[in-house]
């Protein structure tokens, strides 16, 4: 990942995450490219960018990067555009 915004990109340990929460990551996913729902995700790795978590893999379908942002609990079910 090219760092081309001086946004700081901060690793996390996407392995330190419980299973339940893992498992729900990397199966219930969006690919862009293949524009289908829990296709599932390979090779996650996680980081915080601009205050947000990010988990981010490629799609088991077509090897395409997906990217997930986390909601905390304080934005849990808002969304951006709802504000």
């Amino acid at each position: 990942m090219t760092d081309t915004n001086n946004d700081e990109i901060i690793e996390r340990n996407f392995d330190d995450r419980t299973e339940e929460d893992k498992e729900a990551f990397l199966t219930q996913t969006w690919c862009n490219n293949c524009q289908a729902v829990d296709l599932g995700m390979v090779e996650p790795k996680e980081y915080e960018l601009n205050g947000v978590i990010i988990v981010e893999g490629k799609c088991k379908v077509c090897g395409e990067v997906s990217l997930t942002e986390v909601a905390d609990e304080s934005t849990d079910g808002e969304w951006e555009d709802e504000r």
